[in-house]
């Protein structure tokens, strides 16, 4: 499973025109699922990234009861090194994906944090503004 986590000072999701969700200060978190994840991998992630200190002063989620932006991206897992056009074959496909970015997100609500989620599946606009700017890519 991979993650790429953004500190923001807000960010929304827009799905197929509509307007999904919005968070204040908090994090955004980009998902990919790979091939031999499971649900254990999705919540010790989950709890890994609850607990990252990267909001300002050091916090993480859990200290600052931040909210989190949470959009699956089977892109993530995208392979470029040969020619121009990416393979997707290290992306788990859908019917295994979901289920674990569900897990995810679960295991984040379990631990207190306001979780608003894109569409799985769905083509998407996200807005954002990275403060610091501060990206990680977390990997599990």
């Amino acid at each position: 499973m991979r993650a790429v986590v953004q500190r923001v000072s807000q960010a929304s999701v827009t799905a197929d025109g509509d307007l999904t969700g919005e968070i204040g200060a908090g994090l955004v978190v980009l998902l990919g699922v790979t091939h031999d994840d499971t649900a254990d991998t999705a919540r010790r992630l989950a709890a890994k990234i609850h607990t990252l200190r990267v909001l300002r002063d050091e916090q993480s989620v859990a200290d600052a009861g931040a909210g989190m932006l949470v959009v699956s991206q089977f892109t993530l897992y995208g392979d470029a090194r040969k020619g121009r056009r990416p393979t997707w074959n290290a992306a788990a496909p859908g019917d295994v994906a979901e289920p674990l970015y569900d897990v995810f997100c679960d295991t984040l609500r379990e631990l207190g944090v306001s979780v608003v989620e894109g569409v799985f599946g769905a083509h998407m606009e996200i807005a954002l503004t990275n403060d610091g700017p501060t990206t990680l890519i977390v990997d599990l």
